[in-house]
C-alpha cells in the first residue's frame, strides 16, 4: 500500500506533559485590596468600640466581607487547572458549575509566552495561544509555573501532533497590486 493511502496510526497512548493552574499572584492587587478594607474595618471598630464601652465591638463582624471576598476569589483560581498532553489541552473551570474545554494540539498556529514584571519576580509568566478552533481562537493560560518549559513542551506536542495527523496549514496573504489580487 502506498505511503498516501495508509490510514492515520492509531492514537495511541495519550500522556500527561504538564499539568498546573493559575497561581493565586496573578490576583495581587485584589488580595491587598482586600488585606486594607480589613485593616480598614478593624480600625473602624475600634475607633467606635472605645466611645461606646465596647457596643461598637459588633463591627468586628464586618471583617467577614474582606475574609468572604478573599476566599471566593482563591476558591475560584484554585478550581482553574489546566493539563497539557501529547494530544490536547484541557481547561478545567468552574467551583459549583464545572466546565471542561478541550483544544486539539493540531488546531494551535501560534503561540506568546509574556512574563510581566510582577510575574516574573516570581518565577510565572502568561500563555496565549491563537488557533483555528471555532469556539476558542484564543486560548490563554494566565500566571502558570515554568512557562517556558511548559511553551517548550506545548511546541513539540503541536508538531508531534501535527505530524501524526498529517495536518499543514497554509498561510496565503492577500496582495493588491492596483485592484487585482496576486
Amino acid at each position: 500500500m502506498p505511503a498516501e493511502d495508509a490510514p492515520l496510526s492509531p492514537a495511541g497512548s495519550e500522556t500527561t506533559l504538564w499539568s498546573g493552574h493559575t497561581s493565586q499572584w496573578v490576583h495581587f492587587w485584589y488580595y491587598l485590596f482586600c488585606l486594607i478594607l480589613a485593616a480598614a474595618i478593624a480600625v473602624g471598630a475600634t475607633m467606635i468600640a472605645l466611645p461606646t464601652a465596647g457596643v461598637g465591638a459588633l463591627g468586628y463582624i464586618a471583617l467577614v466581607i474582606p475574609l468572604l471576598l478573599w476566599l471566593v476569589r482563591w476558591w475560584i483560581t484554585k478550581c482553574t487547572t489546566y493539563e497539557l498532553t501529547t494530544q490536547r489541552l484541557r481547561i478545567r473551570t468552574g467551583v459549583l458549575n464545572r466546565k471542561v474545554d478541550e483544544l486539539e494540539l493540531f488546531r494551535v498556529k501560534d503561540y506568546t509566552m509574556d512574563q510581566p514584571l510582577m510575574l516574573r519576580l516570581v518565577g510565572l509568566g502568561n500563555l496565549t495561544m491563537i488557533t483555528s478552533d471555532a469556539t476558542s481562537p484564543t486560548v490563554s493560560m494566565r500566571a502558570i509555573p515554568e512557562v517556558e518549559s511548559v511553551r517548550e513542551k506545548l511546541r513539540t506536542a503541536v508538531q508531534s501532533e501535527r505530524d501524526r495527523k498529517r495536518v499543514r496549514s497554509l498561510d496565503v496573504d492577500n496582495v493588491e497590486d492596483d485592484g487585482a489580487l496576486a
